[in-house]
């Protein structure tokens, strides 16, 4: 999720359980718990342009880490003694904006490792966007409000309703997922294991990808509220997989670098139609019509002092507002219904 609301989740959060007794404090305070796991970004490496990716959503973003994220945040505070009598309270709103961060992260789509060290599993539960302003504006309200009457009955109601959000986010990636499977079905196509995304800003319109014998299916389904799923069809496109490194790729493959861009990308790697020489995140493409990746990594020439090349094009990403917002309304002619319906 983006910084500015992670930042609002963790001072509502920190307003809602340490509010009574520490005041605007616990705001603040939960602010900076929630924003403190990002400081991962920090880590990098020049001879290794993967490091970075790797420990996004790391370490820090584990649950077993964050008691010992908090108490660090909560430290800051401690140093004067007019807070130490209150560190056990202090300790617990930054423990609960910290974990608000790593959740958050989780409901999005790219993958946090919520149980590291005990596992490397990535979690992205499908539910909400990883920009969705509807959201981000309901707990600005509500914490505006909270810290200005100094009441937390506001940011509590405003919790309240940004939890229903990604509930309904929940009962909306069901229906789409059950769209695409009858989707699959109509094809004659076993699914081979799936992801179903939410596009930016809304719980309506979904980006769907499944394997099938070794290709790769994108498409996009529109599940509304109150009427059946319809489809946008997309693209197909052979995975990639360690089998089809080229000779010279797997020469230079020597610090696992397709393996562990594999892992990152939750194996949904293909090459870049336009730039072969590019694997990218099947995930995320600049287009919906084709595969453009968004990011990717391309194997570097031999006697560079990095094995691969980060390719990070999300600078170019544009979101066409009018054509997402026909899209949501229900109004682009691209989709059709469901076989069957």
């Amino acid at each position: 999720m983006d910084p500015v609301t992670h930042t609002l989740l963790g001072a509502s959060v920190g307003y809602a359980v340490g509010g009574r007794t520490l005041g605007r404090t616990a705001a603040l305070a939960g602010a900076l718990a929630a924003f403190v796991p990002d400081a991962d970004i920090f880590i990098r490496s020049a001879a290794d342009p993967l490091v970075a990716i790797e420990h996004h959503r790391g370490f820090s973003h584990a649950l077993a880490f964050a008691p010992l994220g908090a108490a660090l945040v909560a430290a800051l505070w401690c140093v004067r003694a007019r807070w130490r009598a209150q560190w056990g309270r202090l300790w617990l709103v930054c423990l609960a904006a910290y974990v608000s961060h790593c959740l958050l992260d989780a409901a999005t789509s790219y993958g946090t490792q919520l149980l590291w060290p005990f596992t490397p599993r990535r979690f992205g539960w499908d539910l909400i966007s990883i920009i969705d302003p509807l959201f981000t504006l309901t707990l600005a309200a509500g914490l505006a409000w909270a810290l200005t009457v100094q009441r937390r009955r506001p940011v509590l109601a405003a919790l309240a309703v940004a939890a229903a959000f990604v509930v309904v986010g929940g009962v909306q990636h069901g229906r789409a997922v059950a769209a695409q499977q009858r989707l699959a079905a109509a094809r004659g196509h076993a699914v081979d294991r799936r992801e179903v995304m939410p596009t930016v800003a809304n719980n309506l319109v979904w980006r769907a990808l499944y394997l099938h014998r070794g290709r790769i299916h994108s498409d996009r389904i529109r599940v509304a509220w109150f009427s059946p799923p319809t489809v946008a069809d997309g693209w197909e496109l052979p995975e990639a997989t360690q089998a089809d490194l080229s000779a010279a790729e797997r020469h230079r493959d020597r610090r696992r670098s397709f393996e562990r861009f594999h892992w990152l990308s939750e194996g949904w790697v293909a090459r870049s139609p336009s730039a072969p020489s590019v694997f990218g995140d099947a995930r995320y493409s600049l287009s919906a019509a084709s595969f453009d990746p968004v990011w990717g990594i391309r194997f570097a020439a031999p006697g560079a002092a990095a094995e691969v090349e980060w390719v990070n094009r999300s600078r170019e990403r544009r979101v066409d507002l009018a054509e997402l917002w026909r899209e949501i309304a229900g109004r682009d002619e691209r989709y059709r219904p469901l076989p069957g319906e």
